[in-house]
C-alpha cells in the first residue's frame, strides 16, 4: 500500500506553516525587533498575521521574554 503523493504534500506544507517558518519568524523577530525601521516593522507584523496558528504553538515552547537590563546607580 502506497502512501498518495497528495497526502505527502499537505504533510509537507503543514509542517512548513505550522513549524519551519513560524520558527523562522521567531528568530527573525528576536534579531531584528529593538532595531528596524517602519518599513520592517509592518512586515513583521504581517508575519505575524500570517503565522499566528504555528507561532502560538510555538510560543508553548519558547521563552520570548526581554534579557534584564542593567542598571548604574
Amino acid at each position: 500500500m502506497t502512501i498518495p503523493y497528495t497526502l505527502i504534500a499537505y504533510v509537507v506544507l503543514g509542517g512548513a506553516y505550522l513549524v519551519v517558518l513560524p520558527a523562522a519568524t521567531m528568530f527573525y523577530l528576536r534579531t531584528r525587533f529593538y532595531t528596524s525601521g517602519s518599513i520592517e516593522r509592518l512586515l513583521m507584523y504581517f508575519l505575524i498575521f500570517l503565522f499566528f496558528p504555528g507561532l502560538l504553538i510555538l510560543s508553548l515552547l519558547v521563552n520570548a521574554r526581554p534579557q534584564k537590563r542593567e542598571l548604574g546607580a
